[in-house]
């Protein structure tokens, strides 16, 4: 495999787009990533998206798109993987880059969820959970983690103040970002008395939905001049692993057997552990993910996940610094784009171009995308070089 590094970034505020279509929002990122690259074309563009057919009866993403930004007649095509459709979008690039079939390539993420009613987009995000075992009793995507937020909490002993760490965290550095949604902090206080949407999880424990795209184009890596302008940002790690879709049918609905798988993978392609990561884009859809994200990956012990917010470890300067620009919970979760947010968002980071949000002397950042509620969790660390 040939080595793959990202030249190019680009991405939409995440907000309710109203006046825009697809394509619209999809154009702005696919050119933003060009013109940081200083490209004009790709040989292929792979989108990530979960809902455009249910919500917006719209298929065929890879012909659109291409089409949309002048390149019409280039491999294109969408890849799905519920809620981790976007890191899927940037493996399925990586692997075009890396295997020599292509010398470059656009990954897109892309969602429009706010142009339907609530329930729309609540049904569709239900179809991430199993339809034959879960769905089919009318539970719903937050209901299932809050069903594992309950029994994580009566295992491990942990009270449900003690998950307002994550939160805070989260919009406290969604502060610094001028593509987040949601761009002011948040306290303690604001955390207990926010309304509470599925005991135990509330409305600061649960992501915003959003409008949004994101892009990265890849190129071979031994293509780039080193010692330029900008940092070189390589691919180091990549993995994919899945669980069961149903959570009852898991070995165990309290550990995340799949983003342990892989992030083990990654880690051993990149030649680090988690002691050497510098900051961590967390999938923190719901604050219960982000305990069992950093248990799984190595960061805490099992059940332990809260004891490192509450010491302060995920904050700038911790030990792990998690959601560096709001992540899910204050930039927003386009469901099938958040992959590639967080990919964006690294890279700024690696690049030194995170502004006040900037981890100082970052050099190695790690991503994972959660499919559903944890049935396929995509992993990569980036590095400077």
């Amino acid at each position: 495999m040939r080595e793959v590094a990202i030249l190019g970034i680009g991405q939409v505020p995440v907000d309710e787009h109203w006046e825009k279509t697809l394509v619209d929002l999809a154009g702005e990122a696919v050119f933003q990533a060009l013109n940081d690259a200083g490209r004009e074309e790709v040989d292929a563009l792979y989108v990530g998206n979960m809902l455009a057919g249910q919500v917006d009866k719209q298929t065929q993403l890879g012909a659109l798109i291409s089409d949309w930004v002048g390149m019409r007649g280039i491999e294109a095509m969408t890849v799905e993987a519920a809620c981790g459709s976007g890191a899927l979008a940037l493996r399925t690039g990586l692997m075009a880059v890396g295997s020599g079939l292509m010398d470059s390539v656009l990954a897109v993420g892309l969602e429009k969820m706010t142009d339907v009613s609530s329930s729309e987009t609540t049904a569709a995000l239900a179809t991430a959970a199993s339809a034959n075992w879960e769905t089919v009793h009318g539970v719903t995507f937050v209901g299932l983690n809050a069903l594992i937020m309950r029994r994580y909490m009566y295992e491990y002993g942990w009270q449900h103040a003690d998950f307002a760490p994550f939160s805070i965290n989260a919009h406290a550095n969604g502060a610094n970002n001028p593509s987040a949604r949601f761009q002011r902090p948040i306290t303690e206080e604001v955390y207990k008395n926010a309304r509470m949407i599925c005991d135990p999880i509330n409305l600061m424990d649960a992501s915003p939905m959003g409008d949004g795209a994101a892009a990265a184009l890849l190129v071979p890596a031994d293509a780039l001049k080193k010692g330029g302008e900008r940092s070189l940002i390589t691919v180091e790690g990549s993995a994919v692993a899945t669980d069961s879709v149903a959570i009852h049918d898991r070995h165990d609905p309290l550990w995340l057997a799949a983003a342990e798988k892989s992030a083990r993978k990654a880690y051993r392609q990149a030649g680090v552990g988690p002691e050497q990561v510098d900051l961590f884009e967390i999938h923190d859809a719901f604050s219960i993910m982000s305990a069992l994200s950093l248990e799984a990956c190595g960061f805490a012990e099992r059940g332990q996940g809260p004891r490192l917010a509450q010491e302060g470890e995920i904050r700038p300067g911790g030990r792990i610094p998690i959601t560096t620009m709001g992540g899910l919970k204050a930039r927003g979760h386009p469901v099938g784009a958040t992959g590639m947010y967080q990919i964006v968002e690294v890279v700024k980071q690696l690049r030194g171009e995170a502004g006040p949000a900037q981890i100082d002397g970052a050099k190695v950042g790690m991503a994972q995308n959660i499919g559903g509620s944890g049935a396929t969790i995509v992993t990569h660390i980036l590095k400077r070089r």
